[in-house]
């Protein structure tokens, strides 16, 4: 027996041509879905041929932290490209230094502000963005001042970053401890006040690197500012000198006035080679390191703060001569710590 066929009858209500052009525009405008890439789909039995569902897109990745994409950091279209497929971003993007390409504000506010927005446009899940613990619009430092400007545009752009301030990282091929052992090609160590008026809390690049990962992982995470930094504070003066022990080399410190400081830096800057120091390095290097306990921190995040004593061997051992190369760590005392 044939189904029986009941056509249904569609009235069509009289439109204005207004009515008609904005019915038109809205479907025609409409926010394009963003295509899901095969590599977001988790699948796979674990191990190195599984997929864990999360593709990470890292700008910053040849520097120091970001070891552990090419494309234009002034091009938009270019890092949309970058982030096409990506359900995660992580800003690693960071200069010791200015250029004449590229100043502080560069690198620090406009680059971090253009991925942040470009991140939210594309539907990024989760973006990252890496500042400093002592990031402050009030700072002396000016690389400190744009971190800080860096950290508003990003959160004002993609208000669900997550933003970490670390302190300053050590590790291989660091410009941290290795800064400080170099300072023996001057006959001494140049030190504003000797270095007892500045407190750190520098923290190891391996920590750094699984905070991002875990931060990435936890879904609680997104919004939150976190603050990374080591288990131990140190006077700067006994810090630089537990470098110098560690690498079985002299310790001959001298104070320097900070004006002085700053006119032999401004030298090494107008140097056409990488500066070993600058007048900003001067000033971040004597300001004492934040405390923020109102902040989640690596604890929070499941992670253990390294001791700089088990790990600063790793960065200073190419700096002993070979009569000492491999004399154990524990012939060197700790540096002496502070709780302030």
């Amino acid at each position: 027996m044939a189904a029986a066929v009941h056509p249904r009858v569609v009235r069509v209500l009289p439109m204005s041509r207004s009515s008609i052009t904005a019915l038109a525009t809205a479907v025609l405008h409409r926010p394009p879905q963003r295509q899901l890439h095969h590599a977001l789909i988790p699948h796979g039995r674990s191990g190195r041929s599984s997929v864990s569902g999360v593709v990470a897109t890292v700008f910053g990745a040849t520097g120091f932290l970001g070891r552990y994409v090419e494309w234009n950091a002034r091009n938009k279209d270019s890092i949309r490209r970058a982030v096409e497929h990506s359900n995660v971003v992580i800003n690693l993007v960071g200069r010791d230094w200015e250029t004449k390409n590229f100043d502080f504000e560069d690198v620090f506010v406009k680059i971090p502000q253009a991925i942040a927005q470009v991140s939210k446009e594309a539907g990024v899940e989760k973006l990252i963005h890496i500042s400093h613990l002592n990031a402050d619009i009030k700072s002396t430092s000016r690389y400190l001042r744009n971190k800080a400007v860096g950290e508003k545009e990003v959160r004002n752009a993609f208000p669900e970053a997550i933003i970490i301030k670390p302190s300053d990282i050590f590790g291989r091929e660091d410009r941290y401890l290795n800064y400080f052992a170099n300072m023996r090609c001057f006959g001494g160590i140049p030190l504003v006040s000797l270095g007892k008026k500045t407190v750190k809390q520098p923290v190891y690049v391996v920590d750094v690197s699984k905070g991002i990962v875990n931060a990435v992982k936890e879904p609680d995470a997104r919004g939150k500012t976190f603050a990374f930094v080591g288990p131990n504070r140190y006077l700067l003066f006994d810090l630089v000198q537990y470098v110098f022990a560690m690498s079985h080399r002299p310790f001959l410190p001298y104070p320097l006035p900070r004006f002085a400081y700053q006119w032999i830096a401004r030298l090494f800057e107008i140097s056409p080679f990488e500066p070993w120091t600058t007048r900003d390095k001067v000033e971040r290097v004597h300001i004492t390191d934040m405390t923020l306990p109102h902040l989640p921190g690596l604890e929070d995040l499941g992670i253990q703060a390294t001791p700089l004593e088990l790990k600063a061997i790793e960065v200073l051992r190419r700096h002993r001569t070979y009569r000492w190369l491999s004399s154990e760590v524990d012939e060197v005392k700790p540096a002496k710590t502070v709780n302030f």
